[in-house]
């Protein structure tokens, strides 16, 4: 009989403790081959669903999963742990996104991906295992086993053999979901990298104009058919529970935004949400928005604006800086 799985949880990626461990059961070179891919396997899986909830809790079932292996005195060696682990993480999240699925189905309003505060890249090179916020919508509409070999093959250079393993498909079968999952992706969204200096100066132009009440400002950075996703989720501000396209229509409800905004005032800290610049938005120590927006290709303007106030999304948040 398996014995029961270790008790303790692994530390989440901004906590810094390392994680109990029964020192008769797990030898240290398991926890720290686990710590060793944990940043991986969050991308991995981030990408795949979209909330950071949702990739924390399947990270932890991975490793109640990989100390139980190995504290049964039979276990034999991993050979390749990265591997082994990737393969875990992959076919917990496709299990997960059902149930999100069916969250989807019933959720108010639009649905965008949860906020992901990330380390900027040294050197202010930019990392590829961050997609944009406009990317992940458009994985949304994606099948699960589409999204999965997109991820692991586009964004992190896996290979379609090593892909067809993790899947347990064949690579004949990988290569047609990564062609289809490819050109959808492109007919949705043309790929293109707005410069990271430019991108961040448009957002901070953005954000001072819409919360600062700026009208004549604030058309200034939108395109004409700028398009505006909210997302409140039902719990938070969110102006339609539809997008919003326009330029005229989406100023209009900024400068509501700016009227409605809390009297004891707010501020606003510039973070990177996964590969975008992002604003969020607080009052005191309160998550109110994160807002990212998205540039028209190869200009200064912006084609759409993603803003989420459901707080559910956002109490991850509390303790950015």
């Amino acid at each position: 009989m398996t014995p029961d799985p270790p008790s303790e949880r692994i530390p989440e990626p901004r906590s810094g403790r390392i994680p109990a461990r029964p020192a008769d059961r797990i030898p240290d070179s398991v926890t720290d081959a686990f710590l060793g891919h944990r940043e991986l396997l969050f991308s991995v899986t981030y990408n795949m669903l979209g909330t950071v909830a949702d990739t924390e809790d399947v990270l932890q079932e991975v490793w109640l999963a990989w100390a139980a292996r190995h504290a049964r005195p039979d276990a034999a060696p991993v050979d390749n742990p990265r591997a082994y682990l990737v393969r875990a993480a992959v076919n917990q999240a496709l299990a997960r996104r059902a149930a999100m699925s069916r969250r989807q189905e019933t959720y108010v309003g639009s649905w965008l991906p949860e906020p992901r505060v990330t380390e900027e890249a040294p050197d202010g090179a930019e990392r590829a295992e961050q997609l944009s916020m406009a990317v992940l919508v458009v994985l949304e509409s994606l099948s699960p086993l589409e999204r999965a070999v997109f991820v692991l093959h586009d964004v992190f250079g896996f290979a379609h053999p090593e892909i067809a393993g993790i899947l347990d498909r064949s690579p004949a079968a990988v290569r047609q979901l990564a062609t289809r999952a490819r050109r959808h992706v492109r007919d949705r969204r043309p790929r293109h990298r707005p410069r990271p200096d430019v991108h961040a100066e448009v957002t901070e132009k953005f954000a001072e104009a819409a919360l600062g009440g700026d009208l004549r400002a604030l058309m200034e950075v939108l395109a004409p058919d700028v398009t505006l996703w909210t997302d409140g989720g039902g719990k938070g501000p969110a102006v339609s529970l539809h997008p919003v396209r326009g330029r005229d229509r989406v100023a209009a409800v900024f400068a509501a935004v700016a009227r409605a905004m809390p009297p004891q005032g707010f501020d606003i800290r510039y973070r990177r949400v996964a590969a975008d610049p992002g604003a969020l938005v607080f009052s005191g120590d309160s998550p109110l928005a994160v807002v990212v927006v998205d540039l028209v290709p190869g200009g200064d303007t912006i084609a759409s604006v993603f803003s989420v106030t459901n707080p559910d999304k956002l109490v991850h948040l509390r303790s950015v800086p």
